[in-house]
Parts: C-alpha cells; structure tokens; sequence
C-alpha cells in the first residue's frame, strides 16, 4: 500500500512539473534584430532570468519590415498571442489600443509611482486615460551647432525665437549660412514643424491636429507656425539646394563651417565626430522657447513594451515591465543601446551630447514622438512632402495647407 502511495505521489509531481514550467515561461517578440538593440535585449533577459529564475523567457527576434506587418497578426492570435512586444509610443501604439489588443497597465503606473520616474513619457503613453505599457529608451532632437563659430562673432547660445533671430542674422551678415538641412527625404522637415508646433502652440494642440485630425491645417494657429517658419526661410537662412540633400548629405555643411546649425536627433553625432568635430566645435542647445505660455515639449522617439490583450502569461509580463521600468535596468540597457533612459532616476554615459539630451528629456512636460509617428502613414507622407515644398517655395504655403486639410479631412473620416 504504501508503495502505491509513492508511486501515485511521483505521477502527481511528474505531472505537476510541465504545468509549473509552462506557467512560468514568457514569450516576447520584438524587432530588436540590430546589432545594438539586439546586444540590450539579450542582457535585459540575462538579467531578468537571474532575478526571476522561476520564469523562462522565450524571446522572438524579427526584422523590422516584417514584424511590421506580423504583429497585427501575432496579437490577434487567441491562445498562441506573445505575452509582450515590442512596439512604438503615442500614435503609433494607438491602432493596437483601439482594436483592444494591448493591455491596460494603468495599475502598474498607480502602484509603482511610475508617473514620476517615468514623468516626461507618460503623457504618450496614455489614451483614454489609461497607460498601456512602459518605455525604456529615448533620443533627443535639439540644435546641434559649431561652438567655434559662434565664439568667433561673439554668439551666445540663444533660449527664445527672438534671440535665435538675432542669431541667425548675425551669421547671416557674416558670410556663414545659419542652418543646413536635407530634405531630400523629406523627414528632416518635420522636425522643425514639430518644434515650431511644440513651442508656439503646446503639446495637446500638436497631438489634437497629429494624433487626432481634431484641428484643420487653415487654422489660424496652424499658420502662426508657418509665419514663424517665414522669419527662417524667406531670408534664406537655410542651406541652398538642400532638397538635393539627405540629411547626412547636410552634415558637410557644418563639419565645413559653411553653416553653424543642424536641427536634428543625436544620431548626427557620431557622423559629425568621424569627419573630423571634435568636442570644443560642436555644441547641443535645446530648441528655445516661442511662446512663453505653453509648457515645454521635446521631440523623443521612444521605444516601448506592451502586453498584448491575448497573453497567456500576463501576471509575468507584468513583472518584466516593472523590472524594464527600474532605473538601474534602463541605465545598464541603454548604455549598449548608446541612447537615454525614459527613468529620470537612472544614469547616462559620460557623453557631454548623452547627458544634455538626458537633462532636457527628463525635464520636459511632455515628450512627442516625431511627426511622421504622432500622424497616420498618410497624413504623415503629405504633411512632410508638404513642408518641403513650402521650404522651397514658401509664397504657396497657404495652398499647401488647403491640400493638407483636404488630406486630413479623408484620411481621419473614421
């Protein structure tokens, strides 16, 4: 009898034991399939087993064309749905969060007093109220400039539009073109209307006509902007030509000193010190304030992570979010990556650009996403074919913004 007791206590555990192992394994996918991105996630799963040795992490790597077009897919599966992914913060979470296929991690915000650590990036990372994962990795946009040569006509570094004016037309006098820039791709030009958007009209107005079609393009505060753009262009402060440019094309300018500034993200950095600028000649400011009024807004491309609606294994993922939230995990991450922490709490490399960047992110109200992330495909394409056109032919901006509108009009009709 009592053998026959053992022996059914040994079926009992033999059974048990793939139940306990399927419990706790965790299936993630992302598109983290380049070498630095893949480098991050592959020490952010070491990490997280060492912590979390009861959970296996089962971890799917795609390249970005086709987890684009699978993760639609892959969430809708019910029963074989990963438990995260990795996707994109602000409108381009949105469709996922419409058609109910990501989770609502407000709790986890709530609990875990991530609103503060996390404060710069939590508007983006809310609809309807609620949050719907966690970021970990940033950059910043700002004005990157030849420090040398605003030394060499007596420049300070300008904080309002005003004093960038001046700026500008002091470069201007002196033979040195104020900006380049290289619309050939036309993406570089969405930065500066970001910028002009942000600062003159506030981040809820920009997310309102980007995110949300909500306010037409002939809006009178829509034209503000490109009223503002005028003071730039139409006394050629930019580049010549620059549509013939890509945007690393336009670097040339500033290594050459034939231009002092470059809107544009902090991977310039790197291809302006191979050609040769070193840390006394190249400088970071952040964009300066227009209106006074509106709280500060930055643009930061941000990486995120969701739980999908379909998981099988969500009381894990939900560990796994709240350990990518920690600041020393999105330190250690992010210094493979070569990019900033969305943790205020956490440290950068000692990197002048990283640290500035780090500051200005953390700092902000708000953090948007790039205009051709905060719109829909086709609002995007049209709205930077747009502004390109208008860089070059700036007397037809008010029918530019008419076609914008009629864009708008279709492409939010549902």
């Amino acid at each position: 009898m009592k053998k026959i007791k053992m022996k059914l206590l040994a079926m009992v555990a033999f059974m048990l034991v793939p139940m306990v192992l399927f419990s706790g394994t965790l299936i993630i996918n992302t598109d983290t399939s380049d070498p630095a991105p893949k480098a991050a996630f592959q020490q952010l799963i070491e990490d997280f087993e060492k912590e979390h040795p009861d959970v296996k992490v089962e971890w799917n790597i795609f390249d970005h064309e086709g987890y684009k077009t699978s993760i639609r897919n892959f969430l809708s599966a019910k029963g074989s749905a990963p438990d995260l992914v990795a996707w994109y913060a602000g409108n381009r979470m949105a469709p996922y969060v419409r058609a109910g296929l990501f989770e609502d991690v407000s709790d986890l915000w709530s609990q875990n007093n991530l609103g503060k650590t996390l404060k710069s990036s939590k508007a983006t990372m809310t609809m309807d109220g609620k949050q719907w994962g966690v970021p970990y990795t940033y950059y910043q946009w700002g004005v990157y400039y030849r420090k040398d040569i605003f030394k060499r006509y007596g420049l300070s570094v300008p904080k309002t539009w005003n004093e960038l004016l001046n700026v500008a037309k002091t470069l201007k006098s002196n033979g040195v073109t104020p900006f380049t820039i290289g619309t050939k791709y036309l993406w570089t030009t969405a930065g500066w209307f970001d910028y002009l958007n942000l600062r003159q009209n506030g981040y809820q107005f920009h997310i309102d006509l980007t995110s949300g079609g909500k306010i037409p393009y002939t809006d009178r505060r829509v034209k503000k902007v490109f009223s503002l753009w005028d003071q730039l262009v139409k006394p050629g402060y930019f580049i010549e030509n620059h549509s013939a440019y890509s945007w690393q094309e336009a670097l040339q300018f500033l290594v050459k000193g034939e231009a002092a500034m470059y809107l544009i993200g902090n991977f310039a950095v790197a291809p302006l010190k191979e050609a040769g600028l070193t840390d006394d000649q190249l400088g970071y400011f952040q964009f300066p304030i227009i209106n006074p009024n509106v709280s500060i807004a930055e643009d930061g491309p941000m990486d995120t992570l969701h739980i999908a609606k379909n998981a099988r294994n969500k009381e894990d993922a939900k560990k796994f979010l709240l350990f990518l939230a920690r600041a020393d995990v999105q330190t250690k991450i992010n210094d493979i990556l070569g990019q900033l922490p969305t943790n205020a709490d956490s440290q950068v490399k000692n990197d002048p650009f990283l640290k500035q960047g780090f500051e200005v992110l953390s700092e902000a109200d708000a953090v948007a996403q790039f205009y051709d992330r905060d719109a829909p495909a086709e609002m995007a394409q049209a709205g930077m074919k747009g502004f390109q056109e208008y860089m070059v032919k700036p007397n037809r901006k008010n029918s530019i913004l008419r076609r914008l509108d009629r864009v708008r009009k279709r492409v939010y009709k549902n």
